[in-house]
């Protein structure tokens, strides 16, 4: 006998999976780069296993549902450039490479960070830190030479990374104490020198928050007063079942839009556990892994349901959004497999074995249902 999935998708029911019978199974699985075509570019995030042909079903995947990629790691200083006399761009090549023979929108990501950078970039031989002029000379030197490398080629850098703290300040990196705030206008000026037709983006999480929001705005005036360029903000989505709320999110989209420049989703995928799970001894020595074989029915109608509204509201902002890229082609790829601790998460659209979860038809469903009510 064929047993039939439902799933509550905000108030309604839609079929999501059969088994027992394979004939009335879906046949065609839609793109979401065609599904969004007329509304902003959809992607994910490539890691270098995909790159170099370990998991040829996820480079499938990515070919037939995004028309823009990130890469995960590549483009990092760390891996480019981790000792001073030593750079190795094989992997960024492969990168920038697939983007292009695949015809897809590239981003680059990221040029100044306060993390992933190797120590002696701030360090002297000595082991002292360097002065003002010296960390500034590196910071250029590099954007120079990786943004510089791609020029024509990467349509997009995410120029600074994280600079602001969760109570709206900017973060005490040592890019922030060596040379002090100005280093942010000088990446975005170094960057539009180096690659003069890209466009230049700041990226953070959290940017729901109001303080981080208002910081956020008040950079962004800053380098549009100075005449810097500045073309997007990356919103990255690292969110979870409940939070945030997509009020928060609506208020961000609209503050950043009214400043003249694009606004991204940039890195979006939904936790199923929160940290604070991993904090109980308990839970953490009797389950550390609740979900090794699957998400119960009730939590899959939640992730559905999740992923649902915030695609909703995407939509619904599709003048004001360019860009929604997922952090990681399907679940296996993702980094919350490992954060805060080694358990099996559920936080993208693509099972492990790159087919679409209850959440993808969940989404394309409201999307197609929302795009007839609109005709």
């Amino acid at each position: 006998m064929q047993k039939i999935t439902l799933y509550t998708i905000l108030g309604g029911f839609l079929i999501i999976a059969f088994s027992g019978c394979q004939s009335n199974a879906p046949k065609k699985i839609p793109s979401l780069k065609n599904l969004f075509k007329n509304d902003f570019k959809v992607g994910a995030a490539i890691n270098e296993r995909q790159l170099y042909g370990k998991e040829p079903g996820a480079v499938k995947l990515v070919q037939k549902q995004f028309n823009t990629i990130s890469p995960e790691n590549v483009l990092k200083w760390a891996p480019i450039n981790p000792k001073p006399d030593s750079l190795n761009f094989g992997p960024a090549d492969r990168y920038v490479k697939f983007g292009v023979k695949n015809h897809m929108w590239i981003i680059g990501h990221n040029l100044v960070w306060h993390k992933q950078v190797p120590q002696w970039i701030f360090q002297n031989k000595d082991g002292s830190l360097v002065d003002r002029q010296t960390l500034i000379k590196r910071m250029q030197q590099h954007i120079y030479r990786e943004a510089g490398r791609y020029k024509g080629k990467i349509d997009g850098w995410d120029v600074v990374n994280e600079a602001i703290n969760d109570k709206g300040k900017l973060r005490q990196s040592k890019w922030l104490k060596i040379i002090g705030k100005k280093y942010i206008p000088m990446a975005f000026k170094a960057a539009a020198k180096a690659a003069p037709k890209a466009e230049l983006y700041y990226n953070d999480y959290d940017l729901y928050k109001p303080a981080k929001r208002k910081r956020v705005v008040q950079l962004v005036r800053n380098l549009q007063k100075k005449g810097i360029r500045i073309d997007g903000i990356g919103m990255q989505g690292h969110w979870s079942l409940k939070k945030p709320d997509l009020k928060q999110v609506q208020k961000s989209i609209n503050a950043f839009s009214k400043l003249g420049v694009k606004v991204m989703i940039s890195e979006l995928d939904i936790k199923i556990l929160n940290p604070g799970y991993f904090a109980n001894k308990d839970s953490t020595t009797n389950n550390p892994d609740p979900y090794k074989n699957g998400l119960p029915d009730s939590v899959q109608t939640q992730l559905t349901n999740r992923y649902v509204s915030i695609f909703k509201l995407l939509y619904k902002n599709r003048n004001k959004i360019s860009r929604v890229t997922f952090w990681g082609v399907n679940n296996g790829d993702s980094w919350l497999n490992y954060r805060p601790k080694k358990h099996t998460a559920y936080p993208l659209l693509f099972n492990r074995k790159n087919q679409p979860t209850p959440a993808f038809w969940g989404v394309v469903h409201a999307i197609k249902k929302m795009k007839r009510q609109n005709k």
